[in-house]
């Protein structure tokens, strides 16, 4: 119930138009690499607003600990997501389908290789985390950054980050 009431505010929160506050939009690209900062002005703006909640959050939970590359893991966890090419209507039509056809790896791999240009922006829009890694890897991020991209949607005995760090990762994005 939680992932459903957490996917309706996000739902209601990406028809807002829109970035971040300046402010915040300055301290986000501060915290990002040159390369990991194209790639976070190219997110939409809800993406950039979500994002850029999630690295506050983290960072008032880790306190000292939260790194350049933790805080640029939380601003960029959901960056595969561009691929996909899906506004708000799609996203939510792919999140119902990720939860009942597209479950699995291989379903969403078939799908990102289907003929259909919508099939495939849901195949990729499931296959976010691994689109996101790849991105940032090619971008130059730091390992901890990418890691997290592409473990943010595993259940945590699938993490391999150390644990205070994922722990707090994954409870300041709540999906």
């Amino acid at each position: 119930m939680a992932r459903l009431s957490h996917l309706v505010r996000r739902f209601f929160g990406s028809l807002r138009p829109g970035g971040p506050a300046a402010s915040e939009q300055k301290w986000a690209e501060a915290q990002l690499l040159p390369g990991e900062r194209e790639i976070w002005v190219s997110l939409s703006g809800p993406d950039r607003r979500h994002s850029a909640a999630v690295a506050r959050r983290v960072q008032s939970a880790l306190g000292p600990s939260a790194s350049r590359p933790v805080l640029a893991a939380a601003l960029l966890h959901d960056c595969g997501k561009l691929q996909s090419g899906l506004r708000t209507p799609g996203r939510v039509v792919a999140t119902v389908l990720s939860m009942s056809v597209v479950k699995s790896e291989s379903d969403a791999q078939r799908w990102s290789a289907s003929s259909s240009s919508w099939k495939r922006a849901v195949g990729e829009y499931r296959r976010h985390p691994e689109i996101g890694a790849h991105l940032l890897a090619e971008a130059e991020s730091d390992l901890l950054t990418v890691t997290w991209t592409r473990e943010h949607h595993m259940e945590p005995s699938g993490w391999s980050l150390e644990p205070t760090i994922a722990r707090a990762l994954h409870e300041a994005d709540d999906d």
